[in-house]
C-alpha cells in the first residue's frame, strides 16, 4: 500500500526537480494535488515550475558538488531530472549511495542524455530498426562519415534540448556549417555530433509508454510537424496500421524495458505503411504529449506523477485533439500577451502560458490545446487560439 506524507512537515514526501521548465510544471502542479513537497531546481531564477514549488534553488546542474550538496541539504525521497545538462555521474553515486531514488533510474539518465548513449542501446545491444548512423568529434570525420552515409543527411549535437542545434544537409557543400551549428547548440562539454541518413517515412509518432507498480502501458499516438527540428503542433491519435501500432509499441516496450524504472517515456518513432523505425527516447513528459492536457483524462503529466509514486495508472483516450506552439516573437523580458479572450472564444481550446521570466524569438512561451470532432477539427482549433495571442515587449 503506497503512503504519502503531508508537505511541510517531517512526514513529507519530498520530490525535486532538477529542471524546472513548463514540462515540469505541470508535473509538479500533479505532484502537489496529491500533497507531495517539491523542490524546483533550475539554472535560472523564475523558471516556470520553480513559480508552483514549494520553494526552489537556482543551481549549475552540471556542477556534480553543487548537486550533491543540494541533495544532501533537502533529502528528497525522489530526484526527478527533466532536462540533459545535468551531472548525471553524480546522480548515479547519489542512488548507489541511497540518499534518493532517480526517476526513472541514474542509469536511464545517463544513458537518454545523449544520443549517442541511447542510439547505441537501441540499435548495437537491442537490435532495433533506426537510421544509419555515425558519431563524429571534429568537422574532417563529421564530412567523411556523412558521405560515407550519404547525402542528405541530419547533423545533430549528441547532447542538447530537442531540435536545438539540427540542421538537415543535402550535400558536402554545408557539413561544416552543420558542424559549427551544433556546436553552438550542444549541452555539456562534449564537442561531439551524430550524423544520420535520411529515412523515407510517412509520419513521425512519440508512443508515451508508461511503466508503473503494474507493468507498462501505452498512450494512443501522437502525431506531430515540426520545423527545424522544434515540435510546432501535435494531435491524438495519429491514424496507424493495427501492424505498425504493435511493431509501434514493441519496439518502446524494448527500449524503455531496457532503462528501467518508473515514469513516463516519450518514445519516437518513425512510421512508413506497417514499418517502423526508432529515433530517440526521453524519460520524461515529451512537449508533443502536451496535447493529452485536452485529450486524456490522465494527462502524460498525471500519468508521469502517478508511476512515479507507485499509484495506479490510466492511458485511455476520451477524444481527439490538438496542440500548437506559441512563440515569444521577440527577445524581451517581462513580456505581455493580449489576444487572450480571443483565443479563448474558439471551442473546446485551453490555454497554458509558461510563464518564462525572458522571450525570445523562437522560444516556446505558451501552448493551446484544443479538442474537436476530429484530429482535422481539432488541429484547426488550436491552432486559431495559438495565432489569436500576440507576445509583446512591455514597455511600462
Amino acid at each position: 500500500m503506497t503512503t504519502l506524507g503531508t508537505p511541510l512537515s517531517p512526514s513529507a514526501t519530498k520530490v525535486m526537480f532538477l529542471g524546472a521548465g513548463e514540462l515540469g510544471k505541470e508535473v509538479v502542479i500533479e505532484l502537489q494535488r496529491l500533497g507531495v513537497e517539491v523542490i524546483a531546481c533550475d539554472r535560472y531564477a523564475d523558471a516556470p515550475g520553480m513559480q508552483v514549488a514549494h520553494r526552489s534553488h537556482v543551481i549549475d546542474m552540471t556542477d556534480a558538488r553543487a548537486i550533491r550538496a543540494l541533495v544532501e541539504l533537502e533529502r528528497p525521497d525522489l530526484i526527478v531530472p527533466e532536462i540533459e545538462a545535468i551531472a548525471t555521474e553524480e546522480l548515479g553515486r547519489i542512488e548507489a549511495d541511497g540518499l534518493a531514488t532517480v526517476i526513472p533510474t541514474a542509469r536511464a539518465t545517463q544513458l537518454t542524455m545523449d544520443r549517442e548513449g541511447i542510439r547505441c542501446l537501441a540499435a548495437d545491444e537491442l537490435g532495433l530498426r533506426t537510421s544509419p548512423f555515425a558519431f563524429a568529434s571534429d568537422g574532417e570525420t563529421l564530412a567523411r562519415e556523412a558521405e560515407h552515409i550519404g547525402y542528405p543527411v541530419f547533423v545533430k549535437p549528441v547532447m542538447s534540448s530537442s531540435g536545438k542545434g539540427q540542421s538537415f544537409v543535402k550535400s558536402a557543400d554545408d557539413i561544416q556549417k552543420a558542424w559549427e551549428h551544433a556546436l553552438s547548440a550542444g549541452r555539456g562539454r562534449q564537442v561531439r555530433v551524430i550524423v544520420e541518413g535520411a529515412v523515407d517515412f510517412d509520419y513521425e509518432i512519440t508512443l508515451l509508454t508508461v511503466r508503473h507498480a503494474g507493468g507498462t502501458d501505452f498512450c494512443a499516438p501522437i502525431g506531430h510537424r515540426q520545423e527545424n527540428g522544434d515540435y510546432v503542433e501535435s494531435w491524438q491519435p495519429q491514424p496507424m496500421s493495427a501492424a505498425a501500432l504493435q511493431a509501434a509499441q514493441e519496439m518502446a516496450r524494448k527500449v524503455t524495458d531496457a532503462l528501467g524504472g518508473r515514469g513516463v517515456f516519450g518514445v519516437e518513432l518513425f512510421v512508413k505503411g506497417d514499418e517502423v523505425w526508432f529515433s530517440e527516447v526521453s524519460p520524461r513528459p515529451h512537449d508533443t504529449g502536451l496535447v493529452t492536457l485536452s485529450t486524456q483524462d490522465q494527462s502524460e503529466f498525471a500519468l508521469h506523477a502517478r508511476a512515479i509514486l507507485g499509484l495506479p495508472v490510466d492511458t485511455s483516450l476520451l477524444r481527439p485533439g490538438a496542440s500548437a506552439v506559441i512563440y515569444g516573437g521577440v527577445n524581451a523580458e517581462g513580456v505581455v500577451f493580449s489576444g487572450i479572450d480571443v483565443a479563448l472564444e474558439v471551442p473546446g481550446s485551453q490555454l497554458r502560458l509558461f510563464g518564462k521570466p525572458v522571450s525570445y524569438d523562437k522560444r516556446r512561451m505558451g501552448v493551446s490545446v484544443a479538442y474537436g470532432a476530429d484530429i482535422e477539427e481539432s488541429r484547426m482549433r488550436a491552432n486559431r487560439c495559438a495565432s489569436a495571442i500576440k507576445v509583446s515587449e512591455f514597455t511600462g
